[in-house]
C-alpha cells in the first residue's frame, strides 16, 4: 500500500485545489491524491502556521516533509530574502510545492526531494508537521538528520498530535541532547521549539 510518505505514490491523480487562509495571506494551493491531506490544509499545519513567530528574515530555512507546499510558501511570503528549502522524499509533493511557488511569485522556495539538498547548507529555522506514521525508528532517524543542521541561534517548530505521542518525542529530543520546549497546545497539538 502506498502512503503519502511513499516517494512513488501509487494512488492515481486527482488534482484539486485548497486555499490556504491565514491572517497576513491567502494562496491558492494546487493537490493531488498520493500527498497529504490532499482536501484540507490540515488542522496541526493550520496552528503551526497560526502559532510560530515570524521566521528569520534571511539565510536558508527548511520546511521538512513540504506536502505541497502551505508550510514552505508561508516561510517564504513571511521572509522574502531568505531561502526556502522544501523537502519531501515523495515527488508528487516536491512538484506540487515547485508549482504553487511560481504561482505564488516565490521565487526563493527551493523544492527538492530530501536527497537532494547540498550537504553544506545549514537552516536558521525548520518548520515541519512530521510524518510521525513512518513509526518511531524512521522518525527519530529524519529528524536526527535534520536537525543537526540548524545553524548556531537557529530553531525548529515542529507540530504534532498529543495522541500521536508528542510528549514522548519531547522527552527523547531531550534525552537526545536537544532543547525541547513546548511552544503551544492547542485542539490537542502540540507546538514543539527545538534548540542545540
Amino acid at each position: 500500500m502506498a502512503h503519502y510518505f511513499s516517494e512513488q505514490p501509487g494512488a492515481p491523480s486527482r488534482p484539486g485545489v485548497v486555499d490556504l487562509v491565514l491572517p497576513d495571506l491567502h494562496l491558492r494551493l494546487e493537490t493531488d491524491r498520493g500527498v497529504f491531506s490532499p482536501e484540507r490544509i490540515d488542522l496541526g499545519t493550520r496552528i503551526l502556521l497560526e502559532t510560530v513567530p515570524p521566521p528569520p528574515r534571511e539565510g536558508d530555512l527548511l520546511d521538512l516533509g513540504c506536502g505541497y507546499g502551505p508550510i514552505a510558501l508561508t516561510m517564504a511570503s513571511r521572509a522574502p530574502e531568505a531561502t526556502v528549502w522544501a523537502v519531501d522524499v515523495n515527488r508528487r509533493s516536491v512538484e506540487l510545492t515547485e508549482r504553487n511557488a511560481r504561482a505564488a511569485g516565490l521565487d526563493k522556495v527551493r523544492s527538492v526531494h530530501v536527497d537532494d539538498v547540498p550537504d553544506d547548507v545549514t537552516f536558521n529555522a525548520i518548520w515541519s508537521n512530521p510524518a510521525i506514521r513512518i513509526g518511531k525508528p524512521a522518525l527519530h532517524e529524519m529528524l536526527t538528520r535534520w536537525l543537526t543542521r540548524l545553524a548556531p541561534g537557529g530553531v525548529a517548530y515542529l507540530v504534532v498530535q498529543k495522541h500521536l505521542g508528542s510528549d514522548s518525542l519531547q522527552r527523547w529530543l531531550g534525552e537526545q541532547g536537544w532543547q525541547a520546549s513546548r511552544e503551544a497546545s492547542r485542539a490537542a497539538y502540540r507546538i514543539l521549539r527545538v534548540e542545540r
